[in-house]
């Protein structure tokens, strides 16, 4: 189900770091508000979600990313996919189109499933006609025929999940990125997104697995990313991966 022997990575983080600046006390005069908008506003902490970052993943190779809530996990996939941009001094290098599938981010809420599936198959690469050819087959997979030109924020999250997966398998993202795919939508759904996982539908694309499921990740990646306080606590097996983490989470 991997390829691993192509030594050009489909993905490289040099240095990557991100930091956030909270505001611990709001208040809501003109004055306050004017000086938070020129970075003057005083009683700002900073958080730093991110914290020097440093590996690459292989084409064609599925890799897991696992850690507590609070650990950066979601942070770091945004900016691995370019949703987030990393902290000067930071680089990420993406080798092919890539879909960050997590509750239709990159998808716009104002506009129909139709229009999403046009706009992120020409962001994936596709001309027109490509995807007049795989619409139907889109639609069909994600199980929206009924709603297709209804917008997305109408939609649940569910549908919206059926939605971006699809878009993504069909529409032929070389790099996907799945954070918390398996975690909405009904059964039947997550028997038929799983049934692609294990099939040739994704062979040669690299896949980027973020999950709280222990057992997907042990079953569908053989390295894993263990992120811990925004920190590599360890890079490797996967199953050592889970060993050290459940050492770490024991009650």
């Amino acid at each position: 189900m991997e390829n691993t022997n192509n030594t050009t990575p489909a993905i490289l983080l040099k240095n990557v770091s991100k930091t956030f600046v909270l505001n611990e006390k709001k208040s809501g005069s003109l004055k306050s508000i004017f000086k938070q908008l020129l970075g003057r506003g005083k009683n700002k902490k900073k958080l730093k979600a991110v914290d020097s970052i440093n590996f690459s993943i292989q084409k064609g190779e599925n890799f897991g990313i696992i850690g507590r809530n609070g650990s950066g996990k979601s942070t770091l996939v945004k900016i691995m996919s370019g949703a987030f941009i990393p902290d000067k001094g930071g680089e990420v290098v993406r080798n092919g189109t890539s879909m960050l599938l997590n509750l239709g981010v990159g998808m716009s809420h104002e506009l129909t499933a139709r229009q999403n599936v046009y706009v992120s198959g020409s962001a994936l690469g596709l001309k027109i006609k490509e995807i007049d050819e795989r619409f139907d087959q889109i639609i069909q997979f994600a199980e929206l025929e009924e709603f297709v030109d209804s917008k997305v924020k109408y939609f649940s999250s569910g549908m919206i999940q059926r939605l971006s997966f699809s878009i993504a398998v069909n529409a032929g993202a070389d790099i996907m990125f799945l954070d918390e795919v398996f975690a909405v939508g009904d059964a039947k759904f997550k028997a038929k997104a799983i049934k692609v996982m294990e099939e040739s539908w994704i062979n040669g694309r690299t896949i980027i697995m973020v999950s709280h499921s222990l057992s997907n990740i042990k079953k569908y990646c053989k390295r894993a990313l263990y992120l811990k306080n925004g920190k590599i606590a360890f890079l490797g097996d996967a199953k050592e991966a889970i060993e050290l983490y459940n050492q770490d989470n024991e009650a």
